[in-house]
């Protein structure tokens, strides 16, 4: 039987990463039916309420169940809004490494979930699961993911050239092009606390905040 994940809930100060639900139907189709989320991943388009729940009811648990990684649904803690959604995929047991991918909902950027729940994950991975590397996946021209590995710290290692496939929509049709992408990786290692700010230092590259991850099995 292949090692795979438990599941399980992660809360970080603002945030709470749980398994979808089918009830999150409505609210991730919208989310994947943004611009963005189409230009920079692979998920289905169009995106539909049907897509969303066969992902909750059926692709995201066997996604789990064969080890292959976990989908989290990401959420406020005070509105229980859905404002995210984080997978770990292409995962590796014996070298205790994953890949992770985000997608933040367009009325929730700006406000810092991505690095939050990426950095959430993070730290459960490496002091509840074991996990030795965390790699990120970013297209040449996703300054914003880009941003998000910068600011937990991730260590860019190189380009995987043309190696990636962004989307855009002319009009009815949807075009697709070759892109480059950025590999970052996150170790254990990395996320030992800063060293406090000193003024007139250049800024810590972390991203800022004192957060408290309470892990629930």
């Amino acid at each position: 039987m292949a090692a795979s994940f438990p599941e399980t809930a992660i809360s970080t100060e603002r945030l709470l990463l749980r398994p979808l639900a089918e009830d999150d139907a409505p609210g991730l189709a919208v989310m994947m039916a943004d611009e963005l989320v189409l230009a920079w991943t692979d998920h289905p388009h169009p995106f539909t309420e049907a897509h969303a729940a066969e992902l909750a009811r059926t692709l995201a648990p066997a996604h789990r169940a064969a080890g292959r990684g976990i989908v989290f649904a990401v959420v406020e803690h005070l509105t229980q809004r859905l404002v995210g959604l984080v997978e770990l995929r292409n995962t590796d047991w014996r070298l205790r490494s994953t890949e992770i991918s985000y997608v933040t909902a367009p009325w929730a950027r700006g406000e810092g979930y991505a690095p939050e729940a990426v950095l959430g994950v993070a730290q459960w991975l490496f002091e509840d699961r074991g996990f030795l590397r965390l790699e990120m996946r970013t297209a040449a021209g996703n300054t914003a993911a880009q941003q998000v590995a910068q600011k937990i710290g991730g260590i860019s290692e190189g380009v995987l050239r043309s190696a990636w496939i962004v989307r855009g929509e002319s009009g009815e049709v949807v075009e697709e092009s070759r892109s480059d992408l950025l590999l970052w990786s996150l170790l254990p290692e990395d996320m030992e606390a800063p060293e406090p700010a000193v003024p007139g230092r250049p800024g810590d590259h972390r991203y800022p905040g004192d957060h408290r991850y309470v892990l629930r099995d």
